[in-house]
């Protein structure tokens, strides 16, 4: 993409109506996309979950992801996790759902949702190129305790396309903090997953509701074709 393309505004068919962005004022976000909740034998199997649910983003996030770098613009990666301490892990958190085994604990893929453990990175389908800013977040938001805001300010970023899962916790969480930051955000449906089908049906719901609330939904394939569209003129 030419720099007349990446500098004028383009419209995606999207819920609740049109949403306009500037290719050189957007970045891909792309929510912990990681071994443990997506692969099959990782924590979210463990815990009695169907990974298919997840796993269905995979193609279309690659996809998406190919057609963002070719066109020359930001991808972020986040991963949910915690120091080896767990010194910034509160106590609320790790006794949560009264499980048998929580984070910290030896898991399927090491420690569970340790930074540095094989479990906590991110999916070979997807996996960070060099250049590609990788968040460490401890909580469901991405710009909880984590430098995002400062490195997508640096970047001149204003939209957002949000992908990753869940839909539910962690994407709609980021997709709320980046409102409140005044990021206009854009999430397709069928790369964002969550392992309860009626959670991603309400989760979608509550980002459109009420004149898109919080942002705007849509899918790839109209994104994508957004970026590969005939060259522009100024």
């Amino acid at each position: 993409m030419n720099v007349s393309n990446v500098s004028r505004s383009l419209s995606i068919d999207a819920d609740p109506y049109p949403y306009e962005f500037v290719p050189a004022q957007s970045a891909l976000l792309i929510i912990d996309m990681q071994r443990d909740f997506l692969e099959p034998g990782g924590f979210g199997e463990m815990l009695g979950n169907d990974v298919s649910q997840l796993r269905r983003t995979i193609d279309p996030n690659r996809k998406l992801l190919a057609a963002w770098r070719a066109a020359g613009l930001p991808v972020l990666h986040t991963r949910e996790g915690h120091r080896p301490d767990l010194s910034d892990l509160p106590p609320a958190k790790k006794a949560r759902g009264r499980s048998q085994r929580t984070i910290g604990d030896p898991g399927p893929m090491g420690r569970i949702l340790i930074r540095g453990e094989p479990g906590h990175d991110i999916i070979p389908e997807l996996y960070p190129l060099p250049t590609e800013p990788v968040i460490d977040k401890p909580g469901k938001g991405a710009f909880f305790a984590t430098d995002l805001h400062a490195i997508l300010q640096n970047y001149g970023i204003r939209n957002l396309v949000v992908t990753g899962v869940t839909t539910e916790v962690c994407v709609n969480t980021t997709v709320r903090e980046a409102n409140d930051r005044g990021y206009d955000c854009l999430v397709p449906a069928d790369c964002v997953g969550s392992y309860f089908p009626e959670f991603q049906e309400a989760g979608l719901k509550m980002i459109k509701a009420q004149g898109g609330i919080f942002g705007w939904v849509s899918d790839s394939s109209r994104v994508i074709a957004a970026l590969q569209q005939a060259p522009l003129t100024a």
